[in-house]
């Protein structure tokens, strides 16, 4: 299979390009920064969400996942209109520039998939968290319509991570405290490991998930669906 990568040059999505890479795939990246991608010998072309540029695609693709993500915490009354547009042009229309270049090779495969990037705090509410929520419920949202229009031949579903040890977020699990305390507010009591992530990712992208579309997957450590009290 051929799966076009956009951002992925760490954390969840470097983890999925090696996953992806061992099981015997052919891996394309569009990302701001490649270096580590290119040192699996990846190809990578730019690919700036804020700035996006025409993309060098293959005729056919088989899959797309798109990782460029924010983490902007401000207490609401701080939060300009700047931090929101900026959250939603990352996270939603970025997404939605690569799709659209995209969708013509995705359209020639037999069957496709496209796995977008949520997070927890859309289904769990949190304080600071308005400007990253607002903009994940647009992927959510692009999730569900684009899954109705684009059946039966390409699935569209989303992941939803809670707080995941990347580099995105080593300024909430800067030290042991940190992630000790990020942990124990999980069920499972502990963080999201990017490897495990990069697992349900692969598995969006392949046949054992045909029957799933439309869906975001919560892989949060039980934070928003269960209480151990």
């Amino acid at each position: 299979m051929t799966y076009l990568l956009i951002g992925g040059n760490s954390g969840i999505g470097l983890a999925t390009a090696k996953l992806l890479q061992s099981q015997g795939h052919e891996i394309l990246a569009a990302s701001r920064s490649g270096d580590h991608l290119a040192a699996l010998g990846i190809p990578v072309q730019p690919f700036d969400a804020l700035d996006p540029q025409p993309l060098v695609l293959p005729e056919t693709l088989d899959g797309l996942i798109y990782f460029p993500g924010t983490i902007t915490l401000k207490p609401f009354h701080r939060l300009t209109p700047e931090d929101f547009l900026n959250d939603y042009r990352v996270n939603c229309l970025g997404a939605v520039h690569a799709i659209q270049q995209a969708l013509p090779a995705l359209k020639k495969a037999p069957t496709a998939a496209i796995v977008l990037f949520s997070t927890i705090a859309v289904a769990q509410g949190m304080a600071f968290h308005a400007s990253i929520a607002a903009a994940k419920a647009a992927v959510e949202g692009l999730t569900k319509s684009l899954a109705a229009e684009l059946a039966p031949k390409i699935r569209v579903n989303a992941i939803a991570p809670s707080l995941t040890a990347t580099p995105l977020a080593s300024m909430l699990l800067g030290n042991d405290a940190k992630r000790e305390a990020a942990a124990k507010r999980h069920p499972l009591q502990t963080v999201g490991d990017p490897a495990h992530i990069a697992q349900l990712a692969a598995f969006l992208l392949s046949e054992a998930s045909s029957f799933i579309t439309g869906q975001t997957l919560r892989p949060d450590g039980g934070l928003s669906s269960v209480r151990t009290f």
